[in-house]
């Protein structure tokens, strides 16, 4: 993925999953699109639509052609944000 690619996180703010990666944008200063689940529930139905499941956190990556590609699972969306803005 590029520079120009776009990335949002599906997530809720109680999962502690969710903040272990907030945590890392933090620290790396990276601010995306924060889409909550349990607030909107028209993320969550697009997450389960686009993965098949309903656990978070997922990072969606879209690139500047349209491309989507989603991570799941905390510990890989982290070393992801590390390898990119680390």
């Amino acid at each position: 993925m590029t520079e120009d690619t776009t990335l949002s996180l599906y997530q809720y703010d109680a999962c502690p999953y969710c903040a272990r990666v907030r945590s890392a944008l933090d620290r790396l200063n990276v601010s995306i699109e924060m889409r909550d689940t349990l607030e909107d529930p028209s993320r969550l139905a697009e997450l389960i639509e686009a993965t098949g499941r309903r656990t978070v956190p997922v990072l969606r990556l879209e690139a500047s052609g349209g491309e989507v590609t989603w991570l799941p699972e905390s510990a890989d969306i982290v070393r992801y944000l590390e390898e990119r803005f680390g």
